[in-house]
């Protein structure tokens, strides 16, 4: 027996309801509520002049030219004014020099152009005790002088310092390498003169001429464990866990091979080799792995495979 309704209509059978309205038996589900979209932090990140000056914040990069850019602006000054980074310290410490990662509770000191000198040197003999880097930006500058060298000799010289020419020879713009390859193949007791820009310095800097020891254990060390932003030269800038200390030691002893083999130091580079070598199944692979992605370095066979070597040997210290 059918109910009727005081209105006379017949009801419908029960069936489900969906915000108090009903729903025909066997109907087709609701569409699911679409979930709000992730929201990305922000990261900021603290910055200040070497030599003094009001903290600002900046955000937004994804590579070093970006990064100076930023820092220009906080400050309102040109970005070609800015030689290097330190991270975390106002002196012109080279173990603590911002390479392609930066920690997000790292402050970063911009050190900019101070005075500029010019320094003659006789080359007596073929090393002039010099090991160069570059800031991702255009400048090349020293980043050790090696005791009792050449160099070592000349007190002017510092590190730190931007190389701006060479025998009147504008150097601005060349990679770390080019530099080191102009300064390798000067002919010998022919006296040539460096072009050198100072990093300006405050009050208790002055004075100072920083060497780095040959042995530098935390240089380019980034606390394990933590989130770190990865500046790349192509690509956007990623965030992720900071290296182990396995990788630390072989970006380090790959950094120690790019010095004796080349006079230079990068801990990027040294880092994206690490990276190429655990991809690589051998030597062979490896080579062409640094060819394809870093053909301008014209790396010799030796080198390679001490790279190898030194990747492998960090890998079974672990296991």
């Amino acid at each position: 027996m059918q109910r009727v309704s005081k209105h006379g209509r017949q009801p419908r059978e029960d069936g489900p309801m969906e915000n108090g309205v009903g729903q025909e038996p066997g109907g087709p589900e609701p569409p699911p509520a679409p979930r709000p979209p992730r929201v990305r932090p922000r990261l900021v990140f603290r910055t200040q002049l070497a030599h003094g000056s009001p903290t600002g914040r900046i955000e937004g990069f994804t590579n070093v030219k970006e990064l100076y850019g930023k820092i220009a602006e906080v400050f309102s000054i040109s970005p070609t004014e800015i030689l290097f980074c330190t991270l975390n310290t106002h002196k012109v410490d080279m173990q603590k020099l911002l390479g392609g990662q930066i920690g997000l509770e790292d402050f970063i000191f911009a050190h900019v152009r101070g005075e500029t000198k010019e320094v003659e040197v006789t080359k007596t003999e073929d090393a002039l005790g010099l090991t160069i880097t570059d800031n991702g930006a255009g400048y090349a500058f020293i980043k050790r002088i090696k005791e009792g060298s050449i160099i070592n000799r000349i007190q002017a010289v510092c590190v730190g310092d931007s190389i701006e020419a060479i025998n009147d020879h504008t150097i601005v713009g060349c990679r770390h390498y080019e530099v080191a390859r102009m300064l390798r193949e000067l002919p010998r007791a022919q006296p040539f003169t460096l072009r050198l820009v100072q990093p300006k310095k405050a009050f208790d800097m002055i004075g100072q001429r920083t060497r780095s020891s040959s042995k530098c254990p935390a240089e380019g060390r980034v606390a394990s464990g933590k989130e770190t932003l990865r500046l790349r030269a192509q690509g956007p800038a990623t965030l992720q866990e900071g290296p182990s200390a396995t990788e630390e030691e072989a970006a380090h002893r790959v950094d120690d091979l790019l010095e004796s083999y080349m006079g230079i130091r990068d801990s990027e580079l040294a880092a994206t080799m690490v990276e190429m070598a655990k991809q690589s199944p051998g030597t062979t692979a490896l080579a062409h792995g640094l060819d394809s992605v870093l053909g301008e370095f014209a790396f010799p066979p030796e080198f390679v495979a001490e790279v190898w070597a030194a990747v492998c040997s960090t890998r079974g210290a672990q296991e």
